[in-house]
């Protein structure tokens, strides 16, 4: 039998390496809402608290963590992906601001469209209808 783990998603932790870039694109340019913010001295980074509809972002600053070992499939976290009403209109307001997105393909399970574009620290990232 399976050990229920809860009802949701709490967070999802993030890892960038510049406190400017990787705040403006989650802030900014993806629309997360801050929910605090604030400088550990102990650790000599910043930990970031969003919020986007329910769910919660730790976007944690570390400017001398290691780059990721491998492209894309390193273990661990593959990409995040969010749920949007059109893959195509989202793409073109992300191309709009800069940011590249691969070609639109259809998911061979859901039938949904969906692209990949990258946040400041080349981690990967997904729109899904």
């Amino acid at each position: 039998m399976s050990l229920p783990i809860g009802n949701a998603v709490h967070h999802i932790a993030v890892i960038g390496t510049n406190y400017e870039a990787s705040r403006h694109f989650y802030v900014d340019v993806l629309g997360f809402e801050v929910v605090r913010e604030v400088w550990r001295e102990e650790k000599q980074d910043w930990k970031i608290d969003l919020a986007l509809d329910g769910c919660e972002l730790e976007l944690f600053i570390l400017p001398k963590a290691p780059a990721r070992p491998s492209w894309p499939e390193a273990a661990g976290l593959r990409h995040l992906a969010f749920r949007v009403e059109s893959v195509p209109e989202m793409a073109d307001r992300l191309e709009a601001r800069g940011i590249v997105c691969e070609p639109i393909r259809t998911d061979e399970f859901t039938g949904g469209r969906m692209t990949f574009f990258h946040d400041p620290d080349g981690l990967p990232l997904e729109i899904h209808e």
